[in-house]
């Protein structure tokens, strides 16, 4: 075996004191990047988690302002979560741009450890959301629902029914070629009712929403809260026994209509009884007592009216709207008990197609007319008063009749526009075949566009 020399040793020595520097070098570079790789996917993961909490805050927003159109938001900054040493918040804000379009920020941010005051990720998205309205309805209803009897037939434009559907003997919704839309949202619990009234069923809580005796049948699509029987319902029938929510009805200013006011008429004054005769009603026109339009008298309609008595229109007695409205339909607000139209009395339309919208504002309430809003036992009452009836071909095709706490009721044919109220009832022979939108239908928002900010 060789020996190894003093000065051999010598030169191994001086060769280990200068790779072991460069060793050490290395080392602790392939230190600092494994470090580095463990901050970075750190920070990606926290990026990654900001960016779902960010997502979640704007899905919470569709939900809340689906269910509320007017939500502004969080109001300030949620905790999301809390987990092992890691928390995360949201806010959301919401900003009108106009009665169809928002934008809706959300702002996601996570921090670590839990108790920092500075966050660790922070991401800020912004999202438009785009109101789109479906449903074209000629008949809202309230909780009072939906009453068809006799022979009477819904044959055109959507249907929808916060209440409940009562049909019998060969009354009909739909014909088998031309199907109609129908939603029921069961809206009439308690039973009896109490101060809580009105509210949704529960399921098995005051029977099925729909109710078909004898004959009457439904050709469409039906929606219907707790609905299980299917019999007198095909083309298709029954595609949901939940889901529906309640559709507020129209809003109406009551307050800005009074508060314009600028010409006043007496019942007597503003009534039109003579044969062939004509009278003009000015714009923002309040008339003090009850008004008759009979006799094939013309009353022509220049804008908004209110009459705080009854109206009663008969022998062919009508209303015209004014071609200087053009597409503006005016408010007709009636306080008293009762509108009538009766043998063959009408609401003509303009050169336009313009109708008007009737509002009747009597309530059993103590507050009538001038509830700002009817509930409970007061409002269970009213939905049975009668305040506007439509017999022997009494008409309105481009005009909608609105009974805002009571029923709508209307016997035999006549050409209608739309028809709301908290029930609705046809009787006999009326058949009809709706021409216009109530103006309202089911509203949701959609994500019209999605960006991070920077």
């Amino acid at each position: 075996m060789k020996n190894i020399t003093r000065s051999q040793k010598g030169a191994a020595l001086i060769s280990v004191i200068i790779v072991l520097p460069f060793l050490i070098i290395i080392a602790l570079n392939y230190t600092r990047l494994s470090t580095n790789n463990v901050v970075l996917s750190l920070k990606d993961t926290f990026r990654t988690e900001t960016q779902m909490v960010a997502d979640a805050a704007i899905d919470y927003g569709m939900q809340q302002i689906t269910a509320n159109t007017a939500w502004a938001g969080t109001g300030g900054t949620v905790v999301f979560d809390t987990l092992n040493n890691v928390k995360t918040t949201y806010s959301v804000v919401v900003s009108d741009v106009n009665s169809d379009k928002k934008v809706m920020t959300s702002t996601a941010k996570l921090y670590r450890p839990a108790s920092s005051a500075t966050p660790q990720s922070s991401i800020t998205i912004n999202a438009d959301l785009r109101k789109v309205t479906s449903g074209n309805f000629s008949i809202v209803t309230g909780v009072g629902g939906l009453i068809m009897d006799n022979s009477s037939k819904v044959l055109g434009g959507d249907v929808y029914v916060n209440g409940t559907v009562t049909m019998s003997n060969t009354s009909q919704i739909g014909l088998l070629a031309t199907p109609v839309s129908l939603k029921v949202a069961h809206q009439a619990c308690p039973n009896p009712a109490n101060a809580t009234y009105p509210r949704l069923c529960n399921s098995g809580e005051n029977g099925e929403p729909i109710s078909i005796s004898n004959s009457a049948h439904i050709y469409g699509s039906v929606s219907a809260n707790n609905q299980v029987t299917t019999t007198g319902l095909t083309n298709p029938g029954l595609i949901s026994g939940s889901g529906v929510p309640t559709l507020p009805l129209p809003t109406h200013d009551r307050a800005t209509q009074k508060a314009t006011v600028t010409n006043n008429l007496t019942g007597a004054t503003a009534s039109c009884t003579s044969n062939g005769g004509s009278v003009t009603w000015p714009a923002n026109v309040k008339i003090t007592g009850n008004v008759t339009i009979s006799k094939t008298c013309n009353v022509t309609m220049n804008g908004n009216a209110w009459i705080t008595g009854t109206l009663t229109f008969t022998q062919a007695g009508k209303i015209t709207i004014s071609n200087s409205l053009n597409s503006t339909r005016p408010d007709l607000m009636v306080d008293g008990t009762l509108v009538s139209l009766q043998n063959s009395s009408s609401v003509q339309n303009n050169a336009s197609g313009t109708g008007l919208r009737l509002v009747a504002y009597y309530s059993s309430a103590g507050c009538s007319p001038d509830c700002a809003d009817v509930t409970g036992i007061d409002l269970k009452n009213s939905r049975d008063l009668v305040t506007i009836n439509l017999n022997n071909t009494g008409a309105g095709s481009g005009t909608i009749f609105y009974a805002k706490w009571s029923k709508v009721q209307v016997f035999n044919s006549g050409q209608i526009g739309a028809l709301i109220g908290q029930t609705v009832h046809l009787r006999n022979t009326a058949t009809i075949t709706f021409g216009t939108s109530a103006g309202i239908g089911t509203s949701y928002w959609i994500l019209n566009g999605y960006r991070r900010a920077f």
